[in-house]
């Protein structure tokens, strides 16, 4: 058995759910299927999450909505029209977006959720619906129906325990079964939904609970690259990762992935593949616990901007036992999380995202550092960006760093920070965010070299 997931691009209109469908039909394994909103059809096109977004902040604001709801129609419209799908559908759908508005309009981080969730929602009764037409047994399944219990915080939703087995019981179901993505249903049986591309988390979870043999995830591109294709002229393919060099990648900026929808498969070791909707007999890039390291030993460069540095030193402060303890403990009072911590003899630094850091919040941070630890100097670098080099290759390889600093020297990059944790799968460089493109580039040149000769 298979759990599918659809990205926004691959059912984004009529001609994207008519290639969903054949690829569903191509394989009888294929049972569980996930379904994002639809996505943008042309560059210049709004998602219909932002449409819901729009349509939401109206609500709110006790405006009328007419309008926006319109928006949000026209988009449901198109699809029916192009399928040949019963109108009553647009009629359920229209009645159900009002509904929920009425419901929550005075709770506005719930009438988000609530909404915000309809684009996945609706989009599954209409591939259901569309299933069925074509002579599959198919069937909606709500969150609700499939077992998707989470916790009750709207916008950061996070599955607990006992939904796994209740989404086990999914294997015993027949026909194909059509989910909606992106969100889950508390105890109490309000809409909660996953951070934002967060059907990624939805296929996981199902999969996970269901045991599947293989997760596929179509989006719109062959394969993972190793590099921002923006970046550089027909990077290098890969053709396999393991959970571990997906995660480092995801977390530095690839897009193609979510970076929290790894966990649930990592705990069954339940390999993912990720193929293109647009051209699906193309291999893709397989996600796997383990992979035999061949070739390069780096597999892939990202980066990622909107990082803040807070640099700290004191003489002799490897010499205090409990400082860094005790920094990080004035960080995780103020409730700002961090992301690195390099460290030498007598300095420390701690990068955060700069989202997390307002000015009052760095202002009360660098007063308790300064009053508590007695430092010498505490200052705050902006405008920084991670450069991450991740491989498990790199373990057993002698010279990647040094090669990933020549190349960086070479193109008069000035490295801010360079952190390698214990496992080496990857290698991270602090760069002035302005560079930080520059600094991908020259790392891909040298680290690819032999696989673009």
């Amino acid at each position: 058995m298979k759990v599918v997931k659809f990205g926004g691009s691959s059912v984004a209109d009529g001609k994207q759910f008519e290639k969903v469908a054949a690829i569903i039909r191509e394989e009888e394994a294929r049972r569980l299927i996930v379904v994002s909103a639809p996505g943008k059809r042309f560059a210049e096109d709004i998602k219909t999450t932002d449409l819901l977004i729009h349509l939401a902040d109206a609500a709110a604001e006790k405006k009328d909505y007419d309008a926006e709801l319109q928006q949000v129609i026209e988009r449901y419209t198109a699809i029916v029209e192009s399928l040949s799908l019963p109108s009553q559908l647009l009629a359920e759908l229209k009645a159900q977006l009002i509904s929920l508005i009425e419901t929550y309009q005075e709770d506005h981080p719930r009438l988000y959720d609530a909404l915000m969730a309809s684009g996945e929602n609706e989009n599954a009764k209409l591939m259901a619906a569309y299933l069925q037409q074509l002579g599959e047994e198919a069937y909606y399944v709500s969150p609700e129906e499939a077992g998707m219990v989470v916790t009750d915080d709207p916008g950061n939703a996070r599955i607990l325990p006992e939904s796994y087995e209740k989404i086990a019981k999914l294997r015993e179901r027949s026909g194909r079964l059509v989910i909606p993505g992106f969100f889950g249903v508390s105890k109490t049986g309000h809409i909660v939904t996953f951070p934002r591309g967060g059907s990624d988390i939805t296929g996981s979870i199902i999969g996970a609970g269901a045991e599947v043999d293989l997760y596929e995830n179509f989006t719109d591109v062959d394969s993972i690259y190793s590099v921002n294709p923006s970046l550089v002229e027909k990077p290098h393919e890969m053709e396999e990762l393991t959970y571990r060099e997906m995660r480092e990648l995801a977390y530095a900026g690839f897009s193609v992935f979510h970076d929290e929808a790894l966990h649930p498969v990592v705990k069954k070791k339940i390999p993912v593949c990720i193929k293109n909707t647009n051209h699906p007999q193309a291999a893709g890039t397989y996600i796997v616990d383990e992979r035999e390291q061949r070739g390069l030993p780096v597999i892939g460069i990202a980066s990622d901007k909107g990082f803040i540095s807070i640099n700290v030193r004191k003489y002799l402060m490897n010499k205090e036992v409990g400082f860094g303890r005790h920094l990080l403990h004035i960080l995780a009072e103020e409730g700002i999380s961090f992301e690195h911590t390099p460290s030498g003899i007598d300095n420390m630094s701690i990068i955060v995202r700069e989202e997390y850091l307002n000015e009052e919040a760095e202002k009360k941070i660098l007063e308790r550092i300064q009053k508590e630890l007695d430092v010498e100097e505490v200052h705050v670098e902006r405008e920084l960006a991670m450069v991450m080099v991740v491989g498990e290759g790199m373990a057993k390889t002698v010279g990647v760093a040094a090669k990933a600093t020549t190349a960086l020297a070479e193109a008069g990059v000035n490295i801010k920070m360079i952190n390698q944790g214990s496992s080496e799968v990857s290698m991270m460089f602090g760069v002035n965010a302005s560079e930080a493109d520059l600094a991908v580039t020259s790392l891909y040149n040298a680290c690819f070299a032999k696989a673009k000769a």
